[in-house]
């Protein structure tokens, strides 16, 4: 019986290809592969500037740097979402504040932003989250910051390709200071690993490649000590300045020659991923016990994920001999995410699951089935009948 996962990349001979012939260049690393796929996404997303690096994880810990939060001051963000969106704060030292999701989006509610702005001070930064590929209320959002004097960091780690209500691309940062996106094998793209930053601010973009490598001046950065650097009025050729504490956050031109490849075939990607979504919607929109988690937004969704939500008590089981019984059938499936505040770090902090409700609800309900480009029309009518058969 072959087995179906919950998410997988897809790799053809273009993508072997790719890396193959960077093998053979000479460049492994800090090579002009970088700066391609650095051009290719501003240019897709409609961004000035790009920076790739080692994981969606660093683009969010140096975007939060480059933010200027400090350790006085507030990150807040989803209860829904992947540990990395709220530990990018603690990684600065600053502290963690979450805002309760909007139920039928999945996605951070704009009015429990404003909420939590008016109850607390020294939010510096908000990190929205574009659930499972779904655009949060980035308009919204935006006004809210700017009254705030708060920075806008969207996590579209889910989200390449997505587009807002204005029809222009997430990622463009038009109502944000910086984007990151995530190349993990399961999402839109592949490189392995690897992340990258958006951003329209020129002097960020510059500290975001001081970050990205151990803090060393990039470019044309001012030096700072010229009785080291110039001999002559010349510039001395081996000098270089580490100006603040970076990090080793480089991709190498292997991770990006990959990335390079699966972005010539981004719109076929998301092309096929938007007509899986379609056709579960189809199959499941009026079931009773098993619903779609986000109903809306299809043709403006990067769809990373597609997400039911579930009575499983109607149904007489409980979701982890649910996800059993579809296992044996050969059907992998996932839960995306354990409500941060739930985790063990984070009560340790103080939170309290039951403090984000909808988040918990959303939580207890959650089912991720099998969605990914390579996905073919008869296994995913297995997926439904066996989801079918299995409620009743």
């Amino acid at each position: 019986m072959k087995f179906i996962p919950y998410g997988k990349h897809h790799i053809d001979t273009d993508d072997i290809e790719a890396v193959i012939d960077v093998l053979k260049s000479g460049w492994l690393t800090q090579g002009p592969m970088v700066e391609i796929l650095e051009n290719a996404i501003a240019s897709y997303v409609g961004a000035k500037y790009a920076v790739a690096v080692s994981s969606g994880t660093a683009a969010l810990h140096i975007a939060a740097l480059a933010a200027g939060i400090e350790p006085h001051e507030t990150l807040l963000t989803s209860p829904i979402t992947f540990v990395a969106s709220a530990n990018a704060g603690r990684y600065a030292g600053a502290k963690i504040a979450f805002a309760d999701i909007d139920p039928e989006t999945i996605n951070i509610s704009a009015t429990a932003i404003e909420s939590k702005l008016q109850s607390m001070d020294g939010i510096k930064i908000i990190v929205p989250v574009h659930f499972a590929g779904l655009p949060c209320d980035m308009e919204r959002i935006g006004v809210l910051a700017r009254q705030a004097s708060a920075v806008v960091i969207e996590d579209a780690a889910h989200a390449l390709g997505a587009i807002y209500p204005s029809g222009k691309r997430v990622g463009s940062c038009e109502n944000s200071l910086m984007t990151i996106f995530s190349f993990h094998p399961v999402k839109a793209i592949a490189a392995g690993e690897g992340g990258l930053i958006t951003t329209n601010d020129e002097a960020v973009y510059r500290k975001l490649l001081r970050l990205r490598g151990h803090g060393i001046n990039k470019l044309d950065d001012a030096l700072l000590q010229d009785e080291w650097a110039v001999e002559n009025s010349l510039k001395n050729p081996w000098y270089y300045e580490m100006q603040e504490l970076g990090f080793n956050y480089r991709i190498t031109d292997i991770q990006c020659a990959l990335a390079v490849s699966q972005f010539r075939k981004i719109d076929n990607f998301l092309e096929r991923r938007k007509t899986l979504a379609k056709q579960y919607d189809n199959a499941f929109a009026s079931q009773d016990v098993i619903k779609p988690a986000q109903v809306s937004g299809r043709d403006a969704s990067g769809h990373h994920l597609y997400v039911l939500r579930a009575d499983f008590g109607k149904a007489g089981t409980s979701r982890a001999d649910f996800m059993r019984q579809l296992f044996s059938r050969g059907i992998g499936t996932q839960v995306h995410y354990i409500p941060v505040p739930a985790h063990p770090y984070y009560r340790g902090l103080g939170f309290i699951p039951e403090d984000y409700p909808e988040a918990l609800k959303y939580y207890r309900e959650a089912l991720s089935i099998p969605f990914y480009y390579d996905l073919a029309d008869d296994e995913q009518q297995n997926v439904i009948s066996a989801m079918m058969e299995l409620q009743n």
